[in-house]
């Protein structure tokens, strides 16, 4: 089957035949594997830490703040360099790029696995950032430069599978880890694991990947490279920490700042291809409808998984109890429909439909979205993961409908020379959103649980038996202080002294009580945030119909 759009001339085609792309390469299927293998090691590593944090605190006395910047440290040296490593693929060969990130990413590993302290970790966590960034946007560049325009939406739609699979199953596989530990390596397990892959994938794409590069941008826009990493970073910094540091003003100050820096970005962009014509990021991409448009809803859409998984991963960890295995299990219906619906997306429905599949995908996961906020709230403290089927089923099939169609037409008229570079800006989207999503809905979340645990001690303290007027007083603050905090591990003073000199049994009750109104609060918060959550992709559904409404008719019968 010809692209989507294009099957309608008389001669299908894609991009004109170039110097990098002489032929289709034999060996184009067993590299794909390898760029899937690395994808899956990527995000997973992105995803698995947070189980090890409880690990990692006992084993290296790891404060608040060091989780904090081992966490930040990865995203955000991850997020401001995947523009810059786009563009040195182009320029010095994906293929040796992916060696030197993939290579670069299995010595950090190391470093982690092995790091004697906190502070070794965040560096080697920082490394594991930087070296991702220039591993990862050479994954769909070489898909783009190594197959047919035909075989495109195949491709995409296993590479989007592959990033559904890591993100969900990262607590799975962690807990696993940490659960079996394996020769005794404990939290270091969730590191190690990186090794073995990650040498297999320098392997297999030594033997298998055909290099590719750019006969353009021969030179490093060094100028762009710094304008557009400082504007990142000021963009990313107080997305990533200002909700857990209280937004502090040096936060905002950094979010207003991003903006002059990233225009006088684009006006030197502008410049430098006027002057050289070798520019960091080729504006001109953005003239292209399919790329413009589906750039600006992978920014919105990413926002709302992301958001989801973070208030979801709480709500049933830190508020029902729920294991991290027993979450990540949780997630397998998502997990398998994410590629199950994503490939026949791919390959009949938006060949055949066009946008409306991903409007169509949008609505599917706005159904999912909400038919789990009813659950939570009908169910409450009861729910199981049977109660969450439908919803996860719906939401997956929704991601799968809209995800790799929109990465397929995102990359539908991009030039082979320009992969590099548009790889870079399609991942470096993402993770904006990404940010996004987890600062917008993860405030939501928190503003929630503070004002909701109030009303919840309110309902449940009157409850409690063999307790004091005075001590039900205290249990109403000590609720509120404890889920109004951004640390919920810490325990308030107010509740350390609220259990002082009573006796076993009062103590059994008053932990019971706290039990109930802390559950009961995440329940309600969580209800409340998926229909902020669910808001969030009315846009999405409107940006989707700007975009090229490119489909395949079908033939008409023999006469």
């Amino acid at each position: 089957m010809n692209k989507a759009g294009q099957a309608e001339k008389p001669a299908a085609a894609g991009p004109p035949a170039t110097p990098e792309t002489p032929e289709p390469d034999p060996k184009r299927w067993l590299a794909l594997t390898v760029l899937l293998v690395a994808t899956f090691m990527d995000l997973l590593d992105a995803n698995i830490i947070t189980v090890a944090i409880p690990s990692i605190q006992r084993d290296l006395g790891a404060s608040t703040f060091a989780i904090q910047a081992m966490t930040a440290g990865y995203t955000l040296s991850f997020a401001v360099l995947l523009i810059t490593g786009g563009r040195l693929g182009d320029i010095f060969g994906r293929k040796r790029m992916f060696l030197v990130g993939v290579g670069g990413f299995v010595l950090a590993s190391a470093m982690c696995a092995a790091a004697p302290s906190t502070d070794l970790l965040v560096v080697a966590r920082a490394l594991q950032g930087l070296t991702a960034a220039v591993m990862v946007p050479q994954v769909l560049a070489l898909i783009h430069v190594s197959f047919a325009p035909q075989e495109i939406g195949r491709v995409v739609s296993l590479y989007a599978s592959m990033v559904g699979l890591a993100i969900v199953s990262g607590p799975l596989i962690g807990g696993a880890l940490i659960s079996w530990n394996p020769l005794d390596l404990g939290w270091r397990s969730i590191f190690v694991v990186n090794l073995p892959v990650g040498v297999l994938a320098l392997v297999g794409a030594a033997k298998w990947m055909r290099e590719s590069s750019s006969p353009h941008a021969k030179r490093l826009d060094i100028a762009g490279m710094l304008l557009i990493v400082l504007g990142l970073l000021l963009l990313m910094v107080p997305l990533t920490l200002g909700r857990e540091l209280d937004w502090p003003v040096w936060s905002i100050v950094s979010l207003v700042a991003a903006a002059p820096v990233l225009v006088l970005f684009v006006v030197y962009e502008r410049h430098k291809t006027a002057k050289d014509g070798s520019p960091l990021v080729t504006l001109s991409l953005f003239k292209v409808r399919a790329f413009g448009a589906g750039i600006g809803v992978q920014l919105l859409f990413s926002a709302i998984p992301a958001g989801f998984f973070l208030s979801w991963t709480l709500y049933l960890q830190a508020g029902l109890g729920w294991s991290a295995l027993h979450t990540g299990l949780t997630a397998i219906p998502f997990s398998l429909c994410v590629p199950i619906v994503g490939g026949l997306a791919v390959r009949r429905l938006s060949p055949l439909y066009g946008r409306y599949c991903l409007l169509a995908g949008a609505v599917l996961m706005l159904a999912g979205i909400l038919s789990y906020a009813w659950a939570a709230d009908r169910f409450g403290t009861d729910i199981t993961s049977w109660h969450a089927i439908p919803s996860m089923l719906l939401i997956g099939s929704g991601m799968g409908m809209l995800m790799p169609p929109l990465t397929a037409l995102v990359l539908r008229e991009v030039q082979p020379q320009e992969a590099g570079a548009a790889s870079g800006i399609i991942n470096a989207t993402g993770q904006l959103g990404a940010a996004l999503g987890v600062a917008v809905i993860g405030s939501l979340f928190f503003a929630a649980l503070a004002g909701n645990a109030g009303p919840q001690a309110e309902r449940v303290a009157p409850t409690v038996q063999s307790v004091s007027p005075r001590q039900a007083s205290d249990l109403r603050d000590c609720a509120t202080e404890a889920l109004g905090q951004d640390d919920l591990a810490k325990v308030p003073d107010i509740c350390s002294t609220l259990v002082q000199g009573a006796d076993e049994g009062t103590r059994d009750t008053i932990n019971g009580a706290l039990g109930e109104i802390r559950a009961k609060t995440f329940v309600s918060t969580y209800s409340e945030t998926l229909y902020w959550a669910a808001g969030g992709l009315v846009p999405v559904t409107a940006l989707v119909l700007l975009l090229p409404h490119h489909r395949v008719r079908r033939e008409e019968p023999a006469q």
